[in-house]
């Protein structure tokens, strides 16, 4: 049994040089961005205190936050970690623990915190299909303007070792596999984690670790919007402020989101996505090879596939594998030669 189960991500913290430019790029992206206490702080219309802070400093990515659903379940975090449970003097209020997993990410599991008045600033329309036309008699029109962040829902983070990072998440928090990704057969590079809220819906992931080649950090942080058009108006807003393209527009395979992304000023990638999977805590694990995680069912090409010649999608699959592979190697011998 894991220490806690939490039911949601809460935010992601990073460090930046220059509030101005976070805070444009923030709103050019769809939250609302204010500050407070020294920090810059942006939200979404789910009525929570805060999705996304950047505090002053060396750009870096510096922690994850998860919510849990009791102050009791972080007085049993705090214990079983020893580590104390503190006030979080931010907005919201709230209580807070602070640890650091395997990698040297922060991670922050908060509960209590208050939320406000939740909004819906831009809604679902009646659409026309070829089965069904509800909308008769009146026209679509829309107008420019940024895509409208309503949460966060999922952090992707690079680590050294897949399984030691899997069961550390998983003992504290009650993560469970929805899509275990391998470079090849028994080869695990990672895994789409979501929450376990027994009979009721998660989202497909909340964290993904992914043991890939390069440094360590966020691949990304992903914030969910109202729906198809708001996240093409988000992508188009964008585009005219002449923001950073990563990687869309498409639908990728596990989790079927619907997804945009981009990079802030800071080489941060952040991602607009709707239309993602909902699963229950029994749902069952999947395994999915490597050509999975870097295809999409409709779309973009991922930026790896993109070039006049890409390389083969299993010659990347080979070559992941045989750095686990070797990884692994080295790992067993370095804990043969100090036993």
């Amino acid at each position: 049994m894991p220490v806690i189960k939490v039911e949601d991500i809460a935010h992601v913290r990073f460090a930046a040089p220059d509030f101005a430019a976070m805070r444009g790029f923030l709103e050019d992206f769809g939250m609302t961005v204010f500050e407070h206490g020294g920090r810059l702080y942006g939200k979404g219309s789910d009525g929570r205190p805060f999705v996304h802070v950047t505090e002053p400093g060396e750009a870096k990515f510096l922690s994850v936050g998860l919510r849990a659903e009791t102050l009791g379940d972080l007085d049993r975090l705090a214990a079983s970690e020893g580590a104390i449970v503190e006030n979080l003097d931010e907005p919201g209020g709230g209580k807070i623990v602070r640890l650091t997993d395997p990698d040297g990410y922060g991670v922050e599991v908060v509960a209590g915190q208050a939320k406000s008045e939740v909004s819906f600033p831009f809604s679902d329309q009646p659409r026309n299909t070829a089965a069904a036309k509800p909308r008769f008699r009146s026209t679509v029109r829309l107008d420019a303007a940024p895509a409208h962040v309503r949460r966060i829902g999922h952090a992707v983070l690079k680590v050294r070792d897949f399984r030691a990072s899997e069961a550390w998440y998983k003992q504290r928090f009650g993560f469970l596999t929805s899509d275990e990704v391998e470079a090849a057969k028994d080869v695990p590079l990672g895994a789409f984690m979501r929450c376990d809220r027994g009979d009721k819906p998660a989202d497909h992931h909340t964290i993904f670790l992914a043991q890939l080649p390069g440094e360590l950090g966020l691949l990304h942080a992903a914030f969910e919007v109202a729906n198809l058009d708001d996240l093409m108006l988000g992508h188009q807003y964008l585009k005219a402020k002449k923001r950073q393209p990563a990687w869309g527009v498409g639908r990728h395979i596990m989790g079927s989101q619907i997804f945009d992304y981009w990079k802030d000023p800071f080489g941060n990638e952040l991602e607009h996505w709707t239309d993602g999977d909902l699963f229950i805590a029994d749902d069952p694990p999947q395994k999915q090879p490597m050509s999975a995680l870097l295809a999409v069912q409709w779309g973009s090409p991922h930026p790896m596939l993109a070039g006049k010649r890409p390389p083969p999608p299993g010659l990347i699959a080979f070559f992941t594998a045989l750095q686990i592979r070797l990884r692994r190697l080295f790992g067993r011998q370095s804990k043969e030669l100090s036993a």
